[in-house]
């Protein structure tokens, strides 16, 4: 290798290896636990200005392939790792980072090139740095919004408290304006919602879907209308808490507090399921796949008993029941929806999310079983053994 081939490669692995360390430490990486390439991109205007600076000497030529091989040695790290951690490749990921990062040196170059003070270069590069952060994060929250199509809205019954939580007298909270909980302004946010507190009242439209959160205690007319809509085809996602470890916010025994375990047990025992508590101990969140997506569960119950041609995940925290024409999710956790399990950081920007949570709640009330972006977070799993 010549002297002028080596003064090209390790500037540009260097870059390469800074631009990685960004990604993982800055990026959101090890903090998410995804390993996902295309964050990388809103932070490639520092090392590649870096390099930019190293070689604004050099002939064009030369600098062009210090680019490339900057490049392609992020891109190789990239799958690497993607491969390592996640057992998986994301092309799409990769190539946003690598179309990005060609436009970032671009502009690099022509600010370090550029005929004027160092004080206005050194300027104009903060000021790309941050406008390119920023445009970064703005084009990866589309990419990485899945797009639900329904036909009818979602009904959603719930004693969790997801709407005005302000608590106090109904005066102050018209006063203070709806403080819906963000789990609820999530999923309306993904797919049309409408949450009710009688489902003979208002039982869920032809074609639509069913959310029970934990609901409390129901009525037997109740619990015939949600058997009935289920096997006549409707699907339900159903949130039972053996021993939920949702905060309450009143004192203890006020029944505006969230149920402290499943009132479910007669509508789930027609179905044949049974649902045990987790053992004693089990406080802490604890993130599990399920059919590809990551959740955090937290202190989440077991099905011990399913029905024939039942399919379990997490350990049997997670089931998906045909019931007559219809299907059932069922999870032993209501926790799920507690926000700091899932919400992202921070949190105005829903594609840092920590779990796949309300993507995957919406994907199964809408009917799909995979929804995603454009691009999808990649999960760091756990090692084997």
């Amino acid at each position: 290798m010549t002297a002028s081939a080596r003064g090209s490669l390790w500037p540009a692995l260097a870059v390469a290896a800074l631009a990685a360390a960004l990604a993982w430490f800055a990026g959101g990486q090890a903090m998410l636990g995804r390993i996902d390439p295309a964050l990388a991109l809103p932070l490639l205007v520092p090392p590649l200005a870096l390099l930019a600076w190293w070689r604004r000497n050099y002939a064009a030529p030369a600098r062009r392939r210090g680019v490339l091989i900057a490049l392609l040695s992020l891109a190789a790290i990239q799958c690497l790792l993607t491969l390592l951690l996640a057992r998986a490749v994301d092309g799409g990921g990769v190539a946003l980072v690598a179309v990005g990062g060609a436009a970032a040196a671009w502009l690099c170059g022509a600010i370090i090139r550029w005929r004027r003070h160092a004080g206005l270069r050194v300027a104009a590069l903060l000021l790309l740095a941050v406008g390119w952060f920023a445009a970064g994060h703005a084009a990866l929250a589309p990419l990485y919004r899945p797009a639900f199509h329904t036909a009818a809205p979602a009904t959603m019954l719930t004693g969790l408290p997801l709407r005005w939580t302000g608590g106090g007298s109904i005066a102050a909270m018209i006063a203070d304006g709806s403080q819906d909980d963000p789990a609820l302004r999530a999923i309306e946010a993904a797919l049309p919602v409408r949450l009710v507190d009688s489902l003979v009242d208002h039982p869920p439209p032809p074609g639509g879907a069913l959310l029970l959160a934990h609901p409390r205690a129901l009525a037997p007319r109740e619990l015939v209308a949600i058997d009935a809509f289920v096997r006549g085809g409707g699907r339900a996602v159903v949130l039972a808490d053996a021993l939920s470890g949702w905060p309450p916010a009143h004192p203890l025994g006020d029944p505006r507090n969230p149920p402290v375990t499943s009132l479910l047990t007669p509508l789930l025992d027609h179905w044949g399921v049974t649902l045990d508590a987790a053992p004693p101990g089990d406080r802490a969140a604890r993130p599990v796949d399920v059919d590809g997506a990551r959740l955090r569960l937290f202190s989440a119950g077991r099905f011990a008993r399913l029905p024939p041609g039942c399919r379990s995940f997490a350990g049997a925290r997670v089931a998906a029941c045909p019931i007559g024409r219809g299907q059932a999710w069922l999870v032993g956790d209501a926790d799920l929806l507690f926000a700091p399990l899932w919400q992202p950081v921070p949190p105005w920007a829903a594609h840092l999310r920590k779990a796949d949570t309300i993507e995957w709640i919406a994907a199964r009330l809408a009917g799909r079983d995979d929804a995603q972006g454009w691009l999808r977070p990649l999960w760091i799993r756990p090692a084997a053994g």
